[in-house]
C-alpha cells in the first residue's frame, strides 16, 4: 500500500509540475487582465493615467449606443455563419486526406499551409487580389462577363468576403484537429459495420460522428472563442471595419473605441460583455453537451 501511495504522490508531483506553466500563463495573460478589465469598465479613462470612477455609466452608454448594437449584430452574424462553415469544411477536408491516395501528404501540407503565415500578409494578399477592378479575381470575373462587383466596398459582399477569407484561412488547421480524431477511431468498428452491411452514409452516422464527438465539441469551442475575439487584424487590412460599418465586428469596435478614441473604459466595458459572453455561451455548450459527450455513458 505505501509503494502505491509513493507513486501516486510521485504522479501528482509530475501533474503539476507539467500544468504549473500553463496555470501561470493563463493567471498572468488571460485572468489577471480579464479581472482588470471589468474594474476599468467602471471607470473614465482618457489615456493619460487619468481616472475617474463613474460607476455604472460605461454600460448605460452601451445600452443606448447604436454602434454598439450595429457592432453586436454583425458579430453575431459572422458567429452563426462563420463556425458552421468552419465545421463542415474542416469535416470534409479531414475525410478527404484522410483517404490513401498519391501525394496526401502534399495536400495535407498544403491546407495547413495558410494557417502558419501571417495574418496581415494574408490579408494584404487577398485585398490585392480582391481590388476593385484591377484586382486578379476582378479581372477573371471580367473575362466571363461579371463586371462592377466590389467584394470589399459593397455593404452586401463585403462580410461574406471577409468571411470567405477567413474559412481559406483557417481551414486547415481545423480539418488537422478533425484529422486526429478521425485517426483515432478503431478501424475494427468500420470493418464489422461492412460486414453487416452498413452504407457509408450509416458508417458516418453511427460510428463516425458519435465517436468523434469530443472533437466536434472541441473544434465548435475554439472555433467560436476564435470567430469572436479574432480577426481584428483581417477586418483592420481587408475592410477597417466598413463599408457602412458592415464588417465592424464587436473586437473592432473595442478597438476603435480604445486606440482611436481614447475612451479606455468605455473599450473595457464593453470588453468585459464580450467575455461575459463567451464564458455564459462556452458553459452552455459545456453542459448541453457534458463536455462532448452527446450520447449517454451507457
Amino acid at each position: 500500500m505505501s509503494a502505491i501511495t509513493s507513486r501516486e504522490r510521485r504522479e501528482r508531483r509530475a501533474a503539476l509540475f507539467f500544468l504549473a506553466p500553463d496555470a501561470i500563463g493563463l493567471t498572468v495573460f488571460v485572468a489577471i487582465p480579464m479581472l482588470l478589465s471589468v474594474v476599468l469598465g467602471f471607470f473614465w479613462i482618457d489615456g493619460f493615467g487619468n481616472f475617474d470612477f463613474i460607476g455604472l455609466d460605461n454600460y448605460v452608454r452601451m445600452v443606448k449606443d447604436p454602434q454598439f448594437w450595429s457592432s453586436a449584430k454583425v458579430t453575431l452574424i459572422y458567429l452563426v455563419v462563420l463556425v458552421p462553415l468552419i465545421f463542415v469544411v474542416g469535416l470534409g477536408l479531414a475525410l478527404l486526406v484522410q483517404q490513401k491516395f498519391p501525394a496526401v501528404g502534399v495536400i495535407r501540407s498544403a491546407l495547413f499551409l495558410p494557417y502558419v503565415i501571417s495574418i496581415v500578409v494574408v490579408s494584404m494578399v487577398w485585398q490585392f487580389m480582391l481590388t476593385d477592378r484591377t484586382g486578379v479575381i476582378a479581372t477573371l470575373l471580367s473575362k466571363i462577363g461579371i463586371d462592377g462587383l466590389s467584394f470589399l466596398g459593397d455593404p452586401k459582399l463585403a462580410l461574406g468576403t471577409v468571411i470567405a477569407v477567413t474559412i481559406w484561412l483557417q481551414m486547415g488547421y481545423y480539418m488537422i484537429i478533425f484529422l486526429a480524431g478521425l485517426q483515432d477511431i478503431p478501424t475494427e468498428y468500420y470493418e464489422a459495420a461492412r460486414i453487416d452491411g452498413a452504407s457509408a452514409r450509416q458508417r458516418f452516422r453511427r460510428i463516425t460522428m458519435p465517436l468523434l464527438a469530443p472533437t466536434n465539441f472541441f473544434v465548435l469551442l475554439t472555433s467560436m472563442v476564435a470567430v469572436v475575439t479574432g480577426g481584428l487584424d483581417m477586418i483592420f487590412v481587408l475592410t477597417s471595419g466598413g463599408p457602412a460599418n458592415s464588417t465592424s465586428l464587436l473586437i473592432f469596435y473595442i478597438y476603435q473605441q480604445a486606440f482611436l478614441f481614447g475612451d479606455l473604459g468605455y473599450a473595457a466595458a464593453v470588453g468585459s460583455v464580450l467575455v461575459l459572453f463567451l464564458l455564459i455561451f462556452s458553459a452552455a455548450m459545456f453542459l448541453a453537451t457534458r463536455g462532448g459527450r452527446f450520447s449517454n455513458d451507457d
